[in-house]
């Protein structure tokens, strides 16, 4: 017989290890010329991670370059042990957004419900625009890496989405 949804959120851990990466050229050369940078995303993105109990275990920025993304999502999951990777920034159809593409090939699964629930409740908010959002969320080795749109607006759109199930998914993957 099959654990029904209450067991398995009574079952999965109360907290996981999540690293946030901003994803911005323009805020990464600031940041790299000592220029102080203003991340809103991905303040909004700490604030709600920390008020629904989960740790943080770094908080990066990194400039529009796959091999940057992939290298720091990486470093997350395996050098501190972030269960959980949230990117935001890169996910447009700008040449410079390369996020969807970094991370993608990585992905064991697509979890492709979040994509499409995350569009449905922007176009309700947004309309039209929302169908350019290339939110993406995956696998891989039993963690989850999730890429939001850079808006502060998305990023809260996002998170009311992945964080009141983000346990129960840690559980499932590791079953």
């Amino acid at each position: 017989m099959a654990k029904s949804y209450e067991e398995h959120k009574r079952l999965a851990p109360k907290s996981v290890n999540i690293s946030v990466i901003t994803v911005s050229s323009s805020r990464y050369e600031k940041a790299s010329q000592g220029i102080p940078i203003d991340d809103e995303s991905g303040s909004k993105a700490i604030e709600m991670i920390k008020e629904s109990g989960h740790n943080i275990v770094s908080r990066k920025l990194v400039s529009d370059d796959k091999e940057m993304i992939r290298l720091e999502v990486l470093r997350s999951l395996y050098d501190e042990d972030a269960d959980v990777v949230i990117l935001t920034g890169g996910t447009g159809l700008a040449k410079k957004d390369v996020t969807y593409e970094s991370i993608k090939p990585l992905l064991d699964k697509e979890i492709s419900g979040f994509g499409e629930l995350f569009r449905g409740i922007s176009y309700q908010k947004i309309g039209s625009p929302s169908y350019l959002s290339r939110a993406l969320a995956g696998t891989l080795n039993g963690k989850l890496i999730f890429c939001l749109p850079g808006s502060p607006n998305a990023v809260e759109t996002a998170l009311s989405l992945i964080l009141p199930e983000l346990s129960h998914m840690i559980y499932l993957i590791r079953m």
